[in-house]
């Protein structure tokens, strides 16, 4: 009887280690193991594309994308901190990460803020999350504003950077509709290593951004 015991013992403790869940831990890593589309199109293809195109010599000296920082400005929120709230909930929904508060630099004495009062929030972005957020902007953000055509290629700058604001942010589907009630907007730049505006403009639509077709400036 006691080795028919030890027997069952055994085998129901073999039971349990096939049926056993993963942990956490592993679960995190398998999902971190997983490289974004965007991450892999920028190693397979944008680089090849753009040391062809600017005759780069060296992988290195490729532009790439550092991060994207995502901005939301509400002058209200001064004075009302459901705005600010709100502005940090959406935020972190959109984006997946939690914000920071942004703080006035300077008094303004035409909208009552003082030095160091809450303006709006921030969040910025890098490797998994930025290219994570930058393929949701593409593939399912941007085609649901109204009469789309691209956007401005007047926003970059010298420093090889691209801003474009965002007038809706319930264009995102993440936030759900009833629980909007102060409809702000958010700026979004893109910040690269390109030397050049023609270079950033390059990368970001191998990425596929949908510039406008135009001078850009």
């Amino acid at each position: 009887m006691k080795a028919h015991r030890a027997t069952d013992n055994t085998e129901k403790s073999s039971v349990r280690s096939v049926v056993e869940k993963p942990s956490v831990s592993s679960v995190k890593s398998s999902v971190a193991s997983v490289v974004p589309q965007l991450a892999q199109r920028y190693a397979n293809e944008i680089v090849p594309l753009l040391q062809k195109r600017f005759g780069y010599r060296n992988r290195l000296a490729v532009p790439r994308l550092t991060k994207i920082v995502v901005n939301v400005g509400c002058g209200e929120a001064a004075h009302e901190a459901k705005v600010l709230e709100e502005a940090q909930r959406d935020t972190a929904l959109i984006t997946g990460q939690r914000p920071i508060i942004t703080r006035a630099k300077t008094a303004i004495s035409n909208f009552k803020i003082k030095e160091g009062d809450p303006v709006g929030c921030k969040v910025t972005l890098r490797r998994r999350r930025m290219h994570e957020f930058f393929e949701r902007l593409i593939v399912m953000v941007l085609p649901r504003v109204r009469d789309f055509r691209g956007l401005s290629s007047q926003g970059f700058d010298q420093g090889g950077n691209y801003s474009f604001g965002i007038q809706d942010k319930t264009i995102f589907p993440e936030l759900r509709l009833d629980e909007v009630h102060y409809p702000l907007g958010m700026d979004v730049t893109f910040v690269t290593t390109a030397n050049t505006v023609q270079e950033a403009r390059a990368l970001l639509e191998a990425y596929g951004l949908p510039l406008e077709k135009g001078r850009t400036g």
